[in-house]
């Protein structure tokens, strides 16, 4: 019923502007300069058209795109709860849970710490990850996709510019997801709101935003008999049957943000010479709760210490609290011909605490890391012709020894060619997770200072008319990872013991990734395959040697043209491999050396369809699986997503 009301409340705009039933190259733009109103009957100015290119979606880097309201394969395989390519992840049984990586260095570096828990901030929007509107019209988009049993998840936007210099949006993204197996319930939301400002003359120009997140999670913590599951028999067809370690587990992960990114120019006037001052404010609160009300499991009618030995015999909330707060000062002196040059200086305060101190008989576990980091860093940004290249370095000016240089440079041949290089060298500080972390489990309670991770990474990227090829190489030194620590007894009563560690010895990483579509005709093969190398004396960075996805498909219109569809079945695959393992008590994937998964195939039918600027998705995913072995999983207690029925659309209104 939330979630109705939500949709409603954002969707209610789209009543107060009518909507012309015409392309959006025929909308019609708001004629600000005019003393008529649009109900002067006495004189009428007839607007201009609003062309593509007036709506606008900009990032924190002022990279610009376009409202697309196309139909392609590219937009089938953005059609899911993350509203993105998700090559290179592996779904968990529901909607609304994590994701094991199966393509290392996805989701990139930086050099700063982090709360942690990143198991379960695959849906969680970083400040990076909000865009910001500019728009000739009110502009609205839904999305709605059903989910697994009951529920629904929708993403809500409307944006408007009250000027042409000033833009609102206001967005929200919801998901609630029962799932089929015991304790999996999924309940997402997040709110965002941004606003763009530019000056008249361009002087200034500010975008702020504010997001409230909220993802919680019901946790069963795997299934705890898999062989009932890979067994075929029919009496578990039906997963609720299906023995899981926790009926009673919760986490939850919650985050508010306020963000201003701030430009101002010194002189006037823009010429061929220019100073700007700069300022970004990021303030963030987030906290991540895991609560238990029974302690022991119970398994196969065994009690089950799943994670060992508890301070608590029930009612386990295990409460971390994170904020910070950022401030980043620079001075930008652009000239025409050289480009800009940029001196900065940045100061991050965090607080990562807990409500008591441990007392151990050998150690002392506190309840606060804060940390205050001041750096300093220089950017130069070229933009001429065919190229665009930017270099950054930084280091920290306080103890802690941080540092990151980033350079990258993009030449474009022509429209259709372009070709980039990355050169990353980090000192990376560890999220506070590593460092520090309590529990009511007694084991789960550590306190450590480990070194930073040292990383360099060399990416080339060509997009071309014949293709795609990324190439990726990476060193890491003083890995940090989670490791299953338990002793082989732990194992053998089923229980889990998890630790931080660190590892002294160099990991080098390869990854070739290619992407070709061939057509014929109204037929048309799209691939995308991934060979992933690690060079390492052990089993640390675990990845699935080859990645790939081969989507063949059909395309044509109906009915006179008005309804473009394309249908066709995709195949993903990837090799078996050591898989890290999630443990919902800390949030995080662990590595582990016992049990592999993959080497089985996934297949999906689509019918995706589009009628003026709507467009409409019908998925039969993992169809195989009626008919193939139960050996499918995303981790080793967590199987894959059975075959299912779903059915979605997005819905574009330009006023």
């Amino acid at each position: 019923m939330r979630i109705f009301f939500s949709l409603f409340f954002l969707a209610f705009p789209v009543l107060l502007f009518s909507q012309k039933k015409k392309d959006v190259n025929s909308a019609k733009e708001i004629d600000y300069n005019s003393k008529y109103n649009a109900t002067d009957s006495i004189k009428k100015k007839k607007a201009p058209e609003a062309t593509i290119d007036m709506y606008q979606i900009i990032s924190l880097d002022k990279d610009t795109t376009y409202i697309d309201t196309t139909q392609s394969i590219r937009k089938e395989h953005s059609f899911n709860y993350l509203r993105k390519d998700n090559f290179g992840l592996l779904s968990f049984p529901n909607e609304g849970q994590t994701y094991n990586t199966l393509q290392y260095g996805l989701n990139g570096f930086t050099p700063y710490p982090g709360m942690g828990f990143t198991a379960k901030r695959f849906n969680y929007s970083n400040a990076e990850d909000i865009r910001y509107a500019n728009v000739a019209t009110p502009v609205t988009e839904l999305y709605f996709k059903t989910t697994l049993v009951r529920g629904q998840s929708t993403d809500v936007f409307f944006s408007l510019n009250t000027s042409p210099r000033l833009n609102f949006s206001i967005a929200y993204r919801a998901l609630r997801s029962e799932g089929r197996y015991i304790n999996v319930d999924s309940r997402t939301g997040n709110f965002r709101f941004t606003t763009s400002y530019n000056s008249k003359g361009g002087r200034y120009i500010a975008n702020a935003h504010y997001v409230a997140q909220k993802i919680q999670n019901e946790e069963n913590g795997g299934i705890s008999n898999v062989s009932d599951f890979e067994s075929g028999d029919p009496q578990f067809d039906n997963r609720q049957r299906l023995g899981v370690y926790f009926e009673d587990a919760m986490s939850l992960l919650k985050g508010k943000r306020f963000f201003v990114d701030q430009t101002f120019r010194i002189n006037p006037k823009k010429g061929d010479n220019n100073l700007y001052v700069t300022e970004q404010f990021n303030y963030e609160d987030i906290y991540f709760n895991y609560t238990q009300q029974t302690v022991p499991s119970s398994v196969g009618g065994k009690i089950v210490d799943r994670f060992g030995e508890s301070f608590v015999t029930s009612g386990i909330s295990d409460k971390t609290t994170y904020n910070k707060m950022y401030n980043k000062l620079g001075a930008v002196y652009e000239n025409s011909l050289l480009g800009a040059f940029t001196f900065f200086v940045d100061d991050l305060h965090s607080n990562y605490f807990y409500n008591n101190i441990l007392y151990f008989d050998a150690e002392t576990v506190p309840n606060l890391l804060s940390q205050a980091i001041n750096n300093i860093g220089g950017q130069y940004n070229y933009r001429k012709d065919k190229w665009n290249g930017k270099f950054l370095y930084s280091k920290s000016v306080t103890n802690q020894n941080l540092s990151n240089l980033d350079a990258s440079a993009v030449y474009e041949i022509n429209d259709e060619n372009q070709i980039s290089f990355r050169y990353q060298n980090m000192n990376k500080l560890p999220n506070n997770n590593f460092d520090l972390f309590q529990s009511s489990y007694k084991k789960y309670n550590w306190s450590n200072n480990f070194v930073n991770e040292k990383i360099n990474s060399i990416s080339v990227n060509a997009e071309t008319k014949w293709g795609s090829v990324s190439v990726l190489l990476n060193s890491i030194n003083d890995h940090l990872y989670f490791a299953d620590v338990s002793t082989d007894a732990e194992r053998a009563a089923g229980t889990q013991i998890i630790a931080p560690a660190q590892y002294g010895k160099a990991i080098n990483y390869a990854s070739l990734k290619v992407s070709k579509e061939f057509v014929f005709g109204k037929w048309a093969l799209d691939n995308t395959l991934l060979y992933q190398k690690v060079d390492q004396p052990d089993f640390i960075l675990n990845v699935p040697e080859f990645l790939t996805r081969n989507t063949l498909y059909y395309s044509n219109h109906m009915f006179d043209r008005k309804l473009f569809f394309q249908t066709g079945v995709e195949l993903n695959y990837f090799t078996s491999y050591y898989s890290n393992s999630y443990n919902p008590l800390i949030g995080e994937f662990f590595v582990q050396d016992k049990v592999k998964i993959g080497n089985f195939p996934l297949l999906d039918f689509f019918f995706n369809a589009k009628i003026q600027r709507t467009r409409v998705y019908l998925k039969a995913e993992h169809f195989n699986s009626l008919f193939s072995k139960s050996n499918y999983f995303s981790d080793p207690n967590n199987p894959y997503r059975d075959f299912l029925i779903r059915f979605g659309l997005v819905w574009n209104f330009f006023n």
